[in-house]
């Protein structure tokens, strides 16, 4: 990270705790929730299968821009199927680049060819070992690991959501994203139940084994993009919701925190590991920045 955007970084932290200010710093834009996959645990692909056009996601840009967002990223759908004319991914995070955006991030299932240097972090999808995985998102794990190898940059960063299927492969995770070129770390979030996905939930319990689990693989080497300080508050879904520092703009509505909000009572059962690390962080636990500090100069 660079030494002017952890300064950006520090004052709006500093800003935000002292004075309880709602002002968001990581934003997301769906540029499409078109996909090529139908994954088990996803409530949100394909709903539309409409993808959004340059201008207006250029507008959604600088709107967050000027509303003081400075981390910006991508999603989807799968955002790699977005273009509009000659225009493709790339160009979205060179121009987010240019226009003041201090870290760019790519969100994405994998299965497409991953020549994007120009992002900060590209959060790919791997949910277990290869049965599993599969199992999830139908026949892509050795297609997914085969565009890693052949990835451009090490700017990636396996993204696991953690259900009642994958639940006991999260050390095969960790493994993978220690063991394999150009995967700088893992970041792992547990199942948010939409309501027809109630099923893959986790209880309170295989909550806390994961944690143990990922715990253990962090002391073997694993290169883990977690906050061990936030575990506790994931397991017992004690952390305060909604995160006002982080905002969604899909198809021009804005929305704080996640899509998800708009849905009854689930807030109260987010599995977002960042959301929980975010928002104990801008409450003032001094743990959580301390661990934050570390972690993100080591990885971003």
């Amino acid at each position: 990270m660079k030494l002017s955007s952890f300064v950006h970084f520090a004052w709006f932290g500093m800003k935000t705790i002292v004075f309880r200010k709602k002002d968001p710093i990581l934003g997301t834009v769906i540029v499409t929730d078109k996909c090529n996959l139908s994954c088990k645990h996803c409530s949100v692909n394909n709903i539309t299968a409409v993808i959004h056009p340059y201008a207006q996601i250029r507008a959604e840009m600088q709107t967050l821009y000027d509303m003081g967002v400075r981390i910006l990223f991508f999603c989807g759908g799968e955002t790699f199927l977005w273009r509009d004319g000659e225009k493709t991914l790339r160009d979205l995070v060179v121009e987010a680049k240019q226009m003041g955006f201090l870290i760019v991030n790519v969100v994405t299932n994998g299965t497409f060819p991953l020549d994007l240097p120009e992002a900060d972090l590209i959060l790919l999808s791997l949910d277990g070992d290869r049965a599993r995985h599969n199992e999830i998102r139908g026949e892509t794990y050795d297609r997914i690991l085969e565009n890693i190898r052949n990835a451009t940059a090490d700017n990636i960063c396996l993204y696991m959501a953690i259900n009642q299927i994958n639940k006991d492969a999260v050390a095969d995770v960790c493994r993978v994203a220690r063991d394999t070129k150009n995967i700088r770390a893992v970041s792992f979030n547990f199942h948010t139940p939409y309501p027809d996905t109630v099923a893959l939930a986790l209880t309170r319990e295989e909550k806390a084994r994961c944690c143990d689990t990922i715990c253990e693989m962090m002391e073997q080497g694993a290169p883990v993009f977690n906050l061990k300080s936030a575990f506790p508050h994931l397991i017992d879904n004690s952390f305060p919701t909604p995160c006002h520092q982080c905002v969604v703009m899909e198809n021009g509505q804005l929305s704080t925190c996640g899509r998800c909000i708009s849905v009854p009572g689930l807030c109260e059962q987010c599995g977002y590991f960042f959301v929980a690390e975010y928002t104990l962080l801008f409450r003032g636990n001094v743990k959580i920045l301390l661990e934050m500090l570390r972690t993100y100069l080591r990885y971003i």
